[in-house]
């Protein structure tokens, strides 16, 4: 995963922490459920990025291998 990446998703996720603690203390739901979807998306790209890591360090370790 790029530090990019990791950054982008860090800041999705903080903004929609921020998003709804906003929408819970002023009453607005639709904001808060805002925020948990930002939230929600930051989690599933980390888990893509993760998926793609783990992918590409087999891939490199088979190739090794088939060099051998």
């Amino acid at each position: 995963m790029s530090l990019a990446d990791k950054f982008g998703n860090k800041a999705e996720d903080l903004g929609g922490k921020a998003k709804e603690a906003a929408g819970e203390t002023v009453g607005d739901e639709r904001l808060a459920d805002e925020g948990r979807a930002d939230q929600a998306k930051a989690a599933l790209n980390d888990g893509v990025e993760k998926v793609k890591d783990a992918v590409g360090g087999i891939v490199d370790s088979v190739t090794k291998n088939l060099k051998r």
